[in-house]
């Protein structure tokens, strides 16, 4: 039986990267995926190579009228919501001394607000549906401050307040909400334009596993917070980083 037979589920931010990798997985292991982004043209291309266990829906996870429209295609077509994925997200580098407002609200307003209005679109269906699982994708950038990234850094330490807080007034409704952190993974915003000047080599080498990570095994992850063998877990923080906050390496 596959891990996630019977579940429906939306995934944010699925037309490429961790999310897409996030709603293949879903599917082999046996759930309907609605697929959400603002990435139209390869959101589409994701949902069709899916077959018809998924749908794509455009989606601002910004605004409120799009979570609206993203959560009704979920229960007109699949009937019920089991499962969020919020993994919607942009980066933005800039450092404090420089940063404009709005430079640092566009983050804001994707990582964070998105992710609010994500938990908070959800909860009655996942409520009529006995219980669900949400799950947040947050970063090691949630754990440790970053250096020139000051908006994406408050965006995820957010993200992870947020998913404590919601994990304690969902757990009575049967609602779960876990954050997922991920450290270096190859997606297409890990090699965007922000990342030219930046040896990531050399980073990769100090850490214990010595590479990056893929988006398959964060999906893995996802998978797993997201079926019923994760029943007894909320409001943690689950880390995947290739041992990256185990500290300092020291010599060869």
């Amino acid at each position: 039986m596959a891990r996630l037979d019977g579940k429906v589920a939306l995934i944010t931010g699925a037309a490429r990267g961790q999310g897409e990798a996030e709603a293949r997985r879903f599917v082999a292991e046996g759930a309907r995926v609605v697929l959400g982004d603002v990435l139209e043209e390869d959101g589409r291309r994701v949902a069709a190579s899916l077959g018809d266990r998924a749908v794509w829906v455009r989606h601002d996870v910004s605004n409120e009228e799009s979570w609206a429209a993203f959560v009704d295609t979920a229960k007109r077509r699949f009937g019920r919501i089991d499962v969020l994925v919020n993994n919607a997200g942009v980066l933005g580098i800039a450092p404090i001394a420089s940063i404009t407002l709005e430079q640092y609200m566009r983050v804001i307003n994707v990582n964070q607000v998105g992710c609010l209005l994500g938990m908070r679109a959800v909860i009655p269906a996942m409520a009529e549906a006995g219980g669900g699982s949400i799950v947040n994708i947050a970063s090691t950038a949630g754990l440790e401050g970053v250096a020139g990234l000051v908006a994406y850094v408050s965006s995820k330490f957010a993200i992870r307040g947020m998913t404590k807080t919601a994990a304690l007034e969902l757990g009575r409704v049967g609602i779960r909400v876990n954050a997922i952190c991920p450290g270096g993974i190859d997606t297409p915003m890990g090699r965007g334009d922000d990342f030219e000047n930046v040896d990531t080599g050399s980073v990769l080498a100090t850490l214990p596993l010595a590479r990056i990570g893929q988006p398959e095994e964060v999906a893995n992850l996802a998978v797993f917070l997201a079926s019923d063998e994760s029943s007894y877990c909320t409001g943690s923080d689950f880390v995947i980083d290739g041992g990256m906050l185990a500290g300092p390496q020291w010599g060869g």
